[in-house]
């Protein structure tokens, strides 16, 4: 091969990879297409962090973990609606909320339309993200060792909800 066709080869996979970097995510599921013109999806960086504050801006934009049991919610045990901090979208249910003795608020479902999932490599193995679907703030990592009758435990960071009773 010559060195000239090498080197396009070469250009052209590296201007690929970098355009598949810079595009973004793209809507992973329906429930975030339905958010697609949400006025959170066009916030600032520095709008989020006067927003959020400091615990809450690490997890929900920057995909950070609180430490557990560190939140409130963790036991909190009354009636209402847990949602989404950044944007306030209900996310879960009271009675869907279990003990799961891992120090983080848990849950067995999951309020299907308003999340969207992807796949986290960070660790090196592949675990199941969940975020809200309207701001795209992640909430935390979604297991396979949960109750009946899902078998699900969504493990979310407290400081990414807020807790409304009913």
């Amino acid at each position: 091969m010559s060195p000239i066709l090498h080197r396009r080869m070469l250009l052209t996979g590296a201007g690929a990879m970098a355009l598949g970097a810079c595009s973004g995510p793209a809507a992973a599921d329906p429930s975030e297409a339905r958010f697609a013109d949400s006025p959170f999806r066009d916030l600032s960086e520095a709008r989020w962090r006067r927003r959020l504050g400091p615990a809450a801006y690490r997890v929900l934009r920057q995909e950070g973990t609180e430490q557990p049991y560190s939140s409130p919610l963790d036991d909190e045990r009354r009636r209402g609606i847990y949602a989404c901090r950044g944007c306030e979208l209900p996310l879960f249910r009271s009675r869907w909320k279990y003990d799961s003795g891992t120090g983080w608020p848990s849950f067995y479902d999951v309020m299907r339309d308003n999340v969207g999932f992807k796949t986290d490599r960070l660790l090196g193995l592949p675990r199941t993200e969940y975020h809200c679907a309207r701001c795209l703030g992640h909430q935390g990592h979604v297991f396979d060792d949960g109750p009946r009758p899902t078998g699900k435990r969504y493990c979310n960071n407290g400081v990414a909800l807020t807790f409304q009773p009913v």
